[in-house]
């Protein structure tokens, strides 16, 4: 999705970032291990699902034009095409 004030790359950086400093610690745990983690970039709000639509769909609902950065909690990917997810080290 197209922002118009952040690049693609600046959204994964942030993303990727929030995710590692503030919420990998408190939602990889067994029970959320596979799920989809939507993060907001702008304001580190974020939802968990088993769907990545919805849960951007629901951080768009709260934050309209939001930038946002999707993972799949405790994998190095969101899908896989044509190979296989890794699991990420704890």
């Amino acid at each position: 999705m197209h922002h118009p004030d952040l690049s693609s790359k600046e959204i994964a950086k942030r993303g990727k970032e929030i995710y590692k400093n503030h919420i990998r610690p408190h939602v990889e745990t067994a029970y959320n291990i596979g799920k989809i983690v939507s993060i907001d970039v702008e304001t580190g709000e974020y939802e968990i699902g088993d769907d990545l639509v919805f849960t951007c769909l629901r951080l768009q609902a709260k934050h309209p034009g939001a930038a946002i950065w999707t993972e799949r909690i405790g994998f190095n990917a969101v899908y896989a095409v044509g190979g296989t997810l890794v699991r990420t080290a704890p």
